[in-house]
C-alpha cells in the first residue's frame, strides 16, 4: 500500500512534468516518490528474506533508492522553495553519495559489517525476519549524511518562515525536518543494536512524499484557478474591448499613436477617413501634418511639443485639408507614455470630426455680434447729446481760429507769427475732433469677434475719454487706479471697451439721485493673483435690490424706465466668449460694484 500511494503520486506528477518540463520540481517529486516505493518494497522483501545472506544483499541494494531518495529531496527543496544554502546541500549530497560508495566496500552492507543470523517474530499474525550481526562502523558516513541534510532542511525552513511563506514553510520544510529525525533516528537506533525492530524508514519517506504532493498539488490546483479565472477576465477583456469598439464607433473617434522613438504612426480606419488618407496608405508624420491646415499647423505643432517636453497631456482644435480640397475642423485630445527613465515613447490620441460644431459656433458667434453692434447702436445714441458736444468745441475753436485768421489777413500789416499760431490751433482742435470721430467709428463698425493681446489701461483710458463729456454733464467725478504692470489680455478691443462704456454709463444712471457732489465713479484694474486681470467699476449709487443681482443679467430685465434689458446680458456674453466672468455686489457702504476677471495673454512657446 506504502509503494502503491508513491507509485500513483509519482505517475501522476510525472505526467505534469511531461506536460510542462520547465517546471523541474514535479520531475524531482516523481524521483522522490519512485525512491520512496522503492525503499517500501525493499523493506518488504526484509520482512520476508529467508536466509541471513538474502537479508543482507537486499539491505545493500536498498541503500540505492535511499541515496536517490534523499539527494532528489535537497534539489527539491533548493528548486521549489528557493531557499537552503548551496555548500550545505553539496555536502549532505556528497555525504550520502561517499556512504552508497561505502555501502559496497566496507562490508556486507553500510549497515553490517558481518550478517550472522535472523531473528524470527509474530508481528500482527506475520512472522518477519529482524537482522543479527555485527555493525558497520562506516555507517557513521551515513549518519552524517542525515544530519548535514536535517541541517540543510532547518536552514531553508527557516530561510522561508522569514520570507513570509509560513505555510509551505510548514507543510513541506516542517514535514521533511519531523519525519527525517524520525527516520535517522530509528535506523540509528536499529543499526547500533539499541533496539529490534524491521526497518520501516518507507512509512516516514511516504508522509513526505504526501506533503510534498500536497503542496505541488495546491500549486496546481491554484495554477487551474488562476486559469480559469484567466479565462473569465479574456473573456471579460473581450468584452470590454467589444463594448469599447461599439462605443468608439458610435462616437466616430479615430484613435492614433505614435511611436516617437521609431518615429511611425498607427492609427484605425476611422482616423484615416477623417484625415482624408486611404485605409491601404502608409501614414508619415510628414503626410500627416501636411493634412492640417497651414493657418492651424503651427498652433497644433505647439500643443504636441508641449506634451511630449512637459510628459502630459494635450487638447487642441484644427482644421484639416483633404487631397479633394475639403475642410474639416478636427479635435484631438491625447496623453504622452513614457518609459521608466522618463522619456517620452508614445503620443496616443483620439479624434473626431468637429465640423458641425464649429458651424453653429459660428452662427452663435455671428449673432452675439450682431446683438454686440445693436446695443453699441443703441448705447451711442443715448451718449449723442453728450458726443454732439465733445464735437462742437472743437469745431467752433476751429470756426472761430478760421474767422479770426481771416480778419488778420485782411489788414495791410498782420503778424504772421500770430496766424501761425491760429493755424497751429486749428490742426489740434482738428485732431481732436477727428479722434472723436475715429472712436465712434469704431465703435460703429460691425464685424466678428478679433481676438488679440490688447492693453487694458489703454482701453480704459479711451473710453473715458469718450464719455468725458457725458460724466460732466451728470456731474459725475471719475476715479482711476491702473496697475503699472498690468499683463495683456487676448480680446476683442471694441467689444472690451462696449463693455466698460455700458459699466460706466450704468453707474452713471445709478447716482442721477445722488447729491452732485457725491457723485464719484471709481475703475480699478490689476492682476488677479496670477489667475487674470481684474477690473472693478464702483460708483456710490443706491446699490441693487438683494433679490435683483443676478437677475441684472438676465435678458430683457431691466430696472430703467426707458431700458431694454439687453446691456448687462451682452456685456456677459461678451465677456464669456473671451474666457472670463462678470458679475456684480453691492458695495459695504454705498452704490454696487461690478466685476471683471479676464484671463492673461498666454505667452508663446
Amino acid at each position: 500500500m506504502d509503494a502503491a500511494a508513491c507509485i500513483t503520486l509519482g505517475a501522476m506528477h510525472a505526467i505534469i512534468w511531461f506536460r510542462q518540463r520547465s517546471i523541474r520540481s514535479h520531475l524531482l517529486f516523481s524521483c522522490c516518490a519512485y525512491a520512496a516505493a522503492l525503499v517500501a518494497g525493499f523493506e518488504l522483501t526484509l520482512l520476508h528474506a529467508a536466509t541471513p545472506e538474502e537479508y543482507s544483499s537486499v539491505l545493500r541494494w536498498g541503500h540505492i533508492p535511499v541515496c536517490v531518495m534523499v539527494i532528489s529531496l535537497i534539489w527539491f527543496v533548493r528548486l521549489y522553495l528557493q531557499a537552503g544554502r548551496l555548500w550545505l546541500a553539496w555536502m549532505a549530497a556528497g555525504a550520502r553519495l561517499l556512504a552508497l560508495v561505502l555501502n559496497f566496500t566496507t562490508g556486507q552492507s553500510l549497515n553490517y559489517r558481518q550478517m550472522t543470523g535472523l531473528a524470527h517474530t509474530n508481528f500482527f499474525g506475520e512472522v518477519i525476519a529482524m537482522p543479527i550481526g555485527v555493525p558497520n562502523p562506516m555507517m557513521i558516513v551515513g549518519q552524517l549524511s542525515s544530519i548535514l541534510f536535517l541541517c540543510f532542511l532547518i536552514d531553508a525552513t527557516k530561510t522561508v518562515w522569514q520570507r513570509g511563506d509560513r505555510r509551505r514553510a510548514i507543510v513541506v520544510g516542517g514535514s521533511m525536518i519531523v519525519f527525517i529525525v524520525v527516520a535517522a533516528g530509528h535506523l540509528a537506533l536499529l543499526n547500533w543494536g539499541v533496539i529490534h525492530s524491521p526497518y520501516y524508514i518507507s512509512f516516514c519517506f511516504l508522509a513526505i512524499v504526501i506533503a510534498m504532493g500536497y503542496e505541488l498539488s495546491f500549486d496546481v490546483f491554484r495554477a487551474a484557478d488562476l486559469s480559469r479565472n484567466l479565462q473569465r477576465s479574456e473573456a471579460l477583456l473581450h468584452e470590454s474591448e467589444m463594448q469599447l469598439g461599439l462605443a468608439i464607433e458610435g462616437a466616430s473617434l479615430g484613435i492614433l499613436t505614435r511611436d516617437l522613438i521609431r518615429n511611425e504612426i498607427k492609427a484605425t480606419e476611422r482616423w484615416m477617413a477623417l484625415f482624408g488618407f486611404g485605409t491601404s496608405e502608409e501614414i508619415e508624420v510628414d503626410s500627416y501634418l501636411t493634412r492640417i491646415h497651414p493657418d492651424d499647423r503651427d498652433s497644433a505643432l505647439r500643443a504636441w511639443t508641449r506634451a511630449i517636453e512637459g510628459g502630459g497631456k494635450f487638447e487642441t482644435e484644427y482644421r484639416t485639408v483633404h487631397p479633394d480640397g475639403k475642410i474639416r475642423w478636427i479635435g484631438s485630445r491625447g496623453r504622452v507614455e513614457t518609459n521608466g527613465d522618463g522619456k517620452p515613447v508614445f503620443l496616443r490620441s483620439v479624434s473626431v470630426d468637429v465640423s458641425e460644431r464649429k458651424r453653429v459656433e459660428l452662427e452663435v458667434q455671428q449673432q452675439r455680434s450682431e446683438l454686440a453692434h445693436l446695443s453699441r447702436v443703441t448705447m451711442l445714441g443715448e451718449l449723442s447729446g453728450s458726443l454732439a458736444h465733445e464735437l462742437n468745441q472743437p469745431l467752433t475753436a476751429i470756426l472761430s481760429n478760421a474767422q479770426a485768421a481771416q480778419r488778420f489777413i485782411a489788414q495791410d500789416h498782420f503778424n504772421l507769427e500770430e496766424v501761425r499760431a491760429i493755424l497751429n490751433d486749428i490742426v489740434e482742435d482738428d485732431k481732436r475732433a477727428g479722434e472723436v470721430i475715429r472712436r465712434l467709428r469704431l465703435l460703429l463698425k460691425k464685424g466678428e469677434l478679433q481676438q488679440h493681446p490688447v492693453d487694458l489701461s489703454q482701453i480704459i483710458r479711451d473710453v473715458l475719454k469718450l464719455v468725458n463729456s457725458d460724466l460732466l454733464n451728470h456731474g459725475v467725478t471719475a476715479e482711476v487706479i491702473l496697475d503699472p504692470h498690468l499683463p495683456a489680455v487676448q480680446g476683442d478691443r471694441v467689444q472690451l471697451q462696449q463693455v466698460l462704456l455700458n459699466l460706466i454709463m450704468n453707474g452713471c444712471d445709478a447716482m442721477a439721485t445722488v447729491r452732485a457732489g457725491d457723485r464719484k465713479l471709481s475703475l480699478q484694474a490689476e492682476s488677479a493673483n496670477g489667475d487674470g486681470v481684474t477690473i472693478v467699476v464702483s460708483d456710490q449709487g443706491t446699490g441693487i435690490p438683494a433679490d435683483q443681482v443676478e437677475r441684472l443679467f438676465e435678458p430683457f430685465f431691466t430696472t430703467k424706465q426707458q431700458g431694454m434689458g439687453l446691456g448687462l446680458t451682452v456685456c456677459r456674453t461678451i465677456i464669456s466668449a473671451h474666457g472670463g466672468r462678470l458679475w456684480a455686489k453691492n458695495n459695504d457702504g454705498r452704490g454696487a460694484s461690478f466685476y471683471i476677471v479676464l484671463p492673461v495673454q498666454e505667452t508663446e512657446v
